[in-house]
């Protein structure tokens, strides 16, 4: 059997218990709903939520396509932003001790206390949500990449220095590619935090997006619609760790050898 066929043939294996835990838990669900007679507004039961879900496609498929804009557009600055900063923080100690406790002291203050100062400075357009998304993904992008740079093999470093090569060349040399592991590692937190980033920027002032349809919803009582779209809101996090999980196997396929 190809080695590929057996990969696929174990990875099934491996998620069929996942997959019989979650389908148990959907029945007991509706069982429990069922049989109680529980209140739509209270908790809807799981075909309660397909249905809400269907109904509202077209209006849902509106709402998460600005979250995705706004998620995307954020994670993708927030990359950038984390590259320029891991790399300047680890080839300059004085950029580091000037900036890395601000950067640790960042995370103390609550994202729901910082939103609203956000829409109040930026308005109620789609920026304060972007700027929200790259609040909560810039700092595990930075920090993984500033770790990943600076653990290196010291005999190795000492080689190349010794070998009169410059930082840059150092940095791309050994530093880089030792740090690709823990950069994806943190480019997988981020990715899952960062539709939540969107979505609470928007639950606090926008006109579109998920976290809208959630306050409507929420407002009306329309508690199978409140789960419809946090079943959106997790396909959409999952699409984005997915995502970094495919390019993490692409740009690093001799780690997935060595786990394969």
């Amino acid at each position: 059997m190809p080695l590929k066929s057996r990969r696929f043939q174990k990875k099934w294996r491996d998620s069929i218990p996942t997959i019989v835990f979650s389908v148990i838990c959907l029945a007991l669900w509706q069982i429990i709903v069922s049989y109680f007679k529980l209140p739509l507004w209270l908790i809807p039961s799981p075909i309660a939520v397909l249905k809400a879900f269907w109904n509202t496609r077209e209006l849902l498929w509106t709402h998460t396509l600005t979250t995705l804009f706004e998620t995307t557009t954020g994670f993708v600055l927030s990359i950038a932003l984390g590259l320029v900063a891991g790399v300047a923080m680890v080839l300059s100690p004085l950029i580091k001790r000037l900036f890395y406790p601000l950067l640790i002291v960042s995370q103390t203050v609550p994202l729901i206390a910082v939103a609203p100062l956000l829409i109040l400075w930026l308005g109620y357009g789609l920026l304060p949500k972007i700027v929200t998304v790259v609040l909560v993904c810039f700092f595990p992008i930075a920090v993984s990449l500033i770790e990943g740079l600076e653990v290196s093999d010291d005999d190795l470093l000492n080689l190349l220095k010794s070998m009169g090569a410059t930082r840059w060349q150092i940095l791309y040399m050994i530093r880089w590619p030792n740090a690709l592991p823990s950069f994806f590692a943190g480019l997988k937190i981020a990715a899952t935090y960062s539709v939540m980033g969107a979505v609470i920027g928007e639950w606090l002032g926008a006109s579109s997006g998920l976290g809208v349809y959630l306050t409507r919803s929420s407002h009306s009582f329309r508690t199978d619609q409140v789960f419809a779209a946090i079943v959106a809101i997790t396909v959409l996090s999952l699409f984005y760790f997915v995502l970094i999980a495919v390019i993490r196997r692409l740009a690093l396929p001799w780690l997935h050898t060595k786990e394969d």
